[in-house]
């Protein structure tokens, strides 16, 4: 784990967008598959994406979570992301790869997108796909995708997707041991309401099932800025 306070949101966002496009680039034309995540802080960077010439051939879009709700709702990551960026740029249909929400049961659209990354990467369990770059939040309470504390999804590891609660709300969650197995994990993290759970988070000993996010041990960089970290630099 490594860690880079900035200034605020503003240098965050083009930090992060710095280190996509050279990832991107660093594969040369080949397939480059990254994890997009909801939330208020990434909206900005997409919106900075929108304006960059990117081989729409390589790039693939995936989620890391969803709310279980229609793709027009206000509250879907889907709305938001392809609002933000995906509808402004010339990326094929086919290389974006949003969570389902209509099947009848959140288990059953969890299993159809497990379902699509194993024919997108070739794979099946128990092997594990590895994701080229996993974009992550933060909330207050130290969730990050839809793995929020003390629920059954931070417990899942025989799956790829899983079914995450919020106030008893649904949603769909990547797994800790897909997004651990990326190539790369930036954390994006934001304002001083981030304070406490980031300290909880980064600290050397704690609880990995009241602060979720403290259990992503892959190769992660965060990115906060000094209102998060919460001391002067």
């Amino acid at each position: 784990m490594t860690m880079e306070v900035l200034a605020n949101l503003e240098e965050i966002v083009e930090r992060a967008k710095l280190l996509l496009l050279q990832a991107i680039k660093q594969k040369k034309g080949d397939i480059f598959s990254l994890v997009v995540a909801g939330g208020s802080t990434p909206k900005p960077l997409y919106e900075a994406l929108a304006k960059e010439k990117l081989d729409g051939s390589q790039l693939h879009i995936f989620w890391g979570d969803e709310r279980y709700v229609p793709p027009t709702d206000p509250q879907s990551n889907q709305k938001m992301v392809k609002e933000a960026w995906l509808d402004r740029v010339n990326l094929p249909a086919a290389n974006i790869h949003p969570m389902p929400t209509y099947f009848a049961s959140p288990a059953e659209a969890a299993m159809e997108y497990q379902r699509h990354l194993e024919s997108f990467f070739a794979l099946t369990p128990p092997a594990f796909p590895v994701f080229d770059f996993v974009l992550l939040g933060m909330g207050d309470d130290g969730h990050t995708a839809s793995l929020f504390p003390h629920t059954e999804a931070l417990r899942v590891t025989d799956r790829w997707v899983t079914v995450g609660q919020k106030d008893n709300q649904p949603r769909l969650t990547l797994t800790v041991p897909v997004l651990n197995n990326a190539k790369q994990i930036v954390f994006l993290v934001s304002g001083a309401s981030k304070q406490q759970a980031l300290q909880a988070v980064l600290a050397p000993t704690g609880d990995n099932y009241q602060y979720p996010a403290r259990l992503i041990k892959g190769n992660v960089l965060w990115l906060v800025d000094r209102a998060a970290f919460g001391k002067n630099e």
